[in-house]
């Protein structure tokens, strides 16, 4: 390691300032790049309080190379995942660095040896903080910014984090969209959404604008149970669920959610995020005191959408009540004028979404990576 370069746990009011305000450092000149939101990044790293770290503990590190900022990295212990998956697992996330292996090295050499203390060895990652929220590294697809809630990052990163020891996991995938392809639903599809329509005798509707936090909170319920068998899932807790709803409810536009019932029970739901990330970038992530005046202000004129990939209930995944649901939303969004609509994220292991999203004409646009340390065993 250089004479000048020292990585340690962020412990000052200073260090946090430095720890937060690295992205800038890092991404300055990237026109593609679009900060965080300040406030939520202070609480999902747990430097104000965030209900994720209720079952959660972490230490955020910083690498300083002659006294200024070059790094910085999270060790998180998520409990809830050890026990939902019978793991002994940390997590790394919010990892930024110059582009040097040796800022790398430090930095999860630091990780590891916070890890080591409570015996973890086993690592992955990025997730910050969990797989609920922002998650995976972005691989490829560089040369277009990210859609709402999603990641971004230089290339280069890729290289140092596989240059201290992790490989691949699991890649997700961000499809993209014109409304155009959206219009012209492939024929076969066409019939599945009529004949599940048919035999199950599924109710759509909107979200409720007179109820709509009632809504937000059934999304994320549904979500809970949906995404049980999915691949490194674990439930958001009630507290997470009322956070998150909280924080939501004024993002989600109640037109532009389609919610599935089948004889009076809520099945399944998709809802579409504007991409606020344009107005994000202009308000460099202040929503104080007036950035969130400018983030909510006039949103017909916003002509981008995230469609959070469908979530239907375990019993009825398989027989087409998520083209249904995207059959009602579909023309919503078009009628609002959108013209580029994003899913996101799908696991490479969702065979189902993955070949619907292919077979209805969407192309890959954006790959994010999560990487394991040691390595996982080779799939045949």
């Amino acid at each position: 390691m250089k004479p000048s370069l020292v990585v340690k746990p962020v412990e000052t009011r200073a260090e946090r300032k430095q720890f937060l305000e690295l992205p800038w450092q890092i991404n300055r000149g990237n026109p593609n790049w679009v900060p965080p939101l300040r406030q939520n990044q202070e609480e999902l790293v747990g430097y104000r309080r965030h209900p994720f770290y209720d079952d959660a503990e972490g230490q955020t590190f910083i690498a300083l190379s002659g006294g200024k900022p070059v790094g910085r990295v999270m060790a998180i212990l998520n409990h809830c995942h050890n026990r939902q998956h019978k793991e002994n697992r940390g997590f790394f996330g919010f990892f930024e660095s110059v582009d040097d292996q040796e800022v790398a090295t430090g930095l999860f050499a630091a990780v590891r040896d916070w890890f080591a203390k409570r015996g973890v060895t086993e690592l992955r990652g990025p997730t910050n903080p969990s797989m609920n929220y922002e998650s995976g590294l972005l691989i490829e697809g560089f040369d277009q910014p990210p859609y709402f809630m999603m990641t971004y990052n230089p290339p280069y990163y890729q290289r140092l984090i596989e240059g201290c020891g992790f490989a691949k996991s699991q890649d997700m995938f961000a499809f993209g969209a014109r409304t155009e392809i959206l219009r012209n639903l492939d024929k076969k599809l066409g019939f599945i959404v009529e004949e599940c329509r048919r035999r199950f005798d599924v109710k759509l509707r909107s979200g409720d604008k007179r109820h709509f936090a009632r809504d937000v909170r059934l999304f994320l319920n549904i979500y809970n149970q949906a995404m049980i068998n999915s691949w490194g899932f674990i439930p958001m807790s009630d507290a997470e669920i009322d956070h998150m709803a909280a924080s939501l409810k004024h993002l989600i536009v109640p037109e532009l959610t389609s919610i599935a019932e089948i004889e009076g029970r809520t099945v399944g739901f998709m809802f579409g995020l504007l991409d606020y990330n344009d107005r994000i970038k202009r308000i460099d992530g202040r929503l104080f005191p007036f950035g969130f005046l400018r983030l909510l202000w006039n949103k017909k004129a916003i002509k981008r959408i995230r469609l959070i990939s469908t979530n239907v209930i375990p019993e009825y995944q398989k027989w087409g009540v998520g083209l249904v649901i995207g059959s009602h939303l579909v023309p919503t969004a078009i009628n609002w004028g959108i013209e580029d609509a994003e899913f996101s994220w799908v696991l490479e292991s969702n065979n189902l979404s993955f070949g619907t999203l292919k077979r209805g004409g969407a192309k890959i646009t954006k790959t994010y990576r999560m990487f394991d340390n040691p390595a996982p065993p080779q799939q045949t």
